[in-house]
């Protein structure tokens, strides 16, 4: 019996310590403030690194912060280069049969224009996304002219060198961009796409993306979620 509860206790002690170990990689894009940025240290900023280093915390997990160009964030989380995407991704039909998602812990944001003036006709005119986007999806599909670019930065380049008359994007991002740069003009037309912003977690982790749903359901029930939402201003708070 001693030997059988010494051994217990061995594997017990042994499962703990690969726990301990076990690291799950968190891929970010680093480059769509405030939702996701790199700060002046060189560190991942922003509100999504302040949500998952809690979300971290509460699943008791060690998690380590990994940038990733947006155009290849799915393939690289399919691939094994991480293990979740934390980086504004609102979650469609179309990426949900790739990877799969978490609960939702942002409500839709929604998607403005932003040009050098406030008579741009962005119905047919030429409209700037990062491509891969839902925005990117909803121009295509419009009378618009779409061109597409690899970052956030590039699209906003595109309109102040005259390659395109607006860009479409999040309203977190293009109000915080406009609020620093007076060349540029919020127009008012909006709108509202995607199911909310959520982690992608690959298929076959139908366990991590139950812990983290977990630690997301505690974050909006005590209103830390909102909290966050608040401090960060991506967005309208959960009822």
């Amino acid at each position: 019996m001693k030997k059988l509860v010494l051994a217990t206790c061995a594997l017990a002690l042994s499962a703990g310590m690969t726990m301990a170990m076990d690291v799950v990689r968190m891929g970010t894009e680093g480059a769509y403030p405030p939702w996701n940025f790199i700060n002046d240290s060189g560190e991942v900023d922003g509100f999504e690194r302040e949500l998952g280093d809690e979300l971290c915390k509460r699943a008791e997990l060690t998690c380590e912060w990994v940038t990733n160009e947006w155009d290849s964030i799915i393939p690289n989380l399919v691939s094994g280069n991480y293990d979740v995407i934390i980086a504004g991704m609102s979650i469609t039909d179309e990426r949900d049969e790739v990877i799969d998602f978490t609960q939702n812990y942002s409500v839709p944001d929604p998607t403005l224009y932003v040009a050098l003036s406030g008579d741009v006709d962005v119905d047919k005119g030429v409209i700037a996304t990062q491509t891969g986007t839902i925005q990117a999806a909803y121009i295509a599909d419009s009378d618009a002219t779409l061109v597409e670019f690899a970052t956030p930065e590039e699209t906003l380049a595109a309109v102040r060198n005259g390659e395109a008359d607006a860009v479409f994007a999040d309203a977190s991002f293009l109000e915080a961009v406009a609020a620093e740069d007076d060349s540029l003009v919020v127009l008012e037309k909006q709108v509202l796409l995607g199911g909310g912003v959520g982690m992608g977690v690959r298929e076959s982790d139908a366990e991590l993306k139950a812990t983290f749903n977990t630690a997301i359901d505690s974050m909006k029930a005590d209103g830390s979620l909102n909290a966050l939402i608040t401090k960060w201003e991506i967005g309208s708070t959960f009822e």
